[in-house]
């Protein structure tokens, strides 16, 4: 009896070990520039970063600066898929937001089929807003976990 209870126990604290959460950020970045003169696409990272490693710590006793470099940060290895600008020189293309919204559903299709997770979904616009606005994105980052 008491083989099984600590066999049990063990296969227990495998599986809480084994599960694990895993997380992915995917993004879209869609302009909203007129006259389609912007560029729209889904950003995938294919390799990952540790944060640590360009987080640096400040005190009023002790200021101890990371070292790397800020380009050592950029991500070299990703996926970048075309998705069509909000606006042409018709102004707003209703088309063009259907076929992104095709592409981001099969994006994240994909990503369930390959065993991950839609957990949240978070966007928001950047625009200037002032007088002659001529730029601006609307990005939303999908997060998945597994």
């Amino acid at each position: 009896m008491k083989n099984f209870v600590f066999i049990a126990v063990m296969t227990l604290a495998a599986a809480f070990s084994a599960n694990a959460q895993q997380y992915k950020v995917i993004t879209s970045v869609e302009s909203i520039v007129p006259n389609g003169l912007g560029r729209s696409r889904i950003i995938n990272a294919l390799e990952d970063k540790d944060y640590k490693e360009y987080t640096s710590v400040q005190t009023e006793e002790d200021n101890t600066r990371n070292k790397a470099d800020r380009g050592d940060i950029r991500v070299k290895n990703f996926e970048e898929t075309k998705l069509l600008n909000f606006y042409n020189l018709g102004g707003i293309r209703f088309q063009n937001i259907a076929a992104n919204d095709a592409l981001i559903t099969s994006m994240i299709n994909d990503m369930i089929t390959n065993g991950w997770e839609l957990a949240f979904v978070v966007s928001g616009v950047e625009s200037e807003g002032g007088k002659g606005d001529g730029q601006g994105i609307f990005i939303t980052r999908y997060i998945f976990k597994k």
